[in-house]
């Protein structure tokens, strides 16, 4: 696949998964904008892909929070010149039985997952709309991350699996509404056994 002259952003992407998606797509060609809540693994992560002959930034913020997500589509606009990709990758556990959850672990979780999931996302289809409405051609993609513990379940993970839930849900109707604007809405739901 060649993506060159693609720009993608990767939520999530300073290590594990998002790391991966971070450095594939880089390895076709595709400018990155790699995203960490931790500025030192944000960077590494970037330095790591430039080093390989790759094109990336990073850029260290939260995605629940409706600010750093938009600052997530300026920086990939502001640095490479448009936006093709989103992958939201950003996640965090905070496993407990319900009887012992807290509202912290509870709110962590679904911020990180589901509003950081929304958030890019709302600002990537503004971009693309705005695009569309100028005339110039679109082909976006958004793909989320979703997982099994959302569809089947999984004792221990009420925070994780509600918030997982709520992103194939959210998959669905964002594909129905960015189709007229050239943007297409997937989800993939990697399974890790530990």
């Amino acid at each position: 696949m060649d993506l060159s002259g693609k720009v993608a952003i990767v939520t999530g992407s300073g290590r594990g998964l998002g790391l991966a998606y971070a450095k594939a797509l880089a390895d076709a060609g595709a400018s990155v904008v790699v995203n960490d809540i931790d500025e030192a693994v944000a960077q590494a992560a970037a330095d790591e892909i430039t080093e390989a002959g790759g094109k990336a930034i990073a850029v260290a913020a939260a995605v629940g929070s409706s600010e750093s997500a938009q600052a997530l589509v300026d920086a990939a606009v502001a640095a490479f010149g448009r936006l093709d990709v989103l992958v939201a990758n950003a996640g965090v556990l905070r496993d407990k039985v319900v009887w012992k959850m807290t509202d912290e672990d509870f709110d962590l979780v679904t911020q990180v997952h589901l509003k950081g999931t929304f958030g890019p996302a709302r600002w990537a289809a503004a971009y693309w709309r705005e695009q569309t409405k100028a005339g110039k051609p679109v082909s976006g993609r958004i793909i989320n991350t979703t997982s099994v513990s959302g569809i089947y379940g999984n004792p221990g993970q009420s925070n994780y699996g509600a918030a997982k839930a709520g992103i194939a849900a959210f998959t669905v109707i964002t594909a129905l509404e960015l189709a007229r604007y050239g943007v297409t809405v997937n989800a993939v739901g990697p399974v890790a056994l530990t």
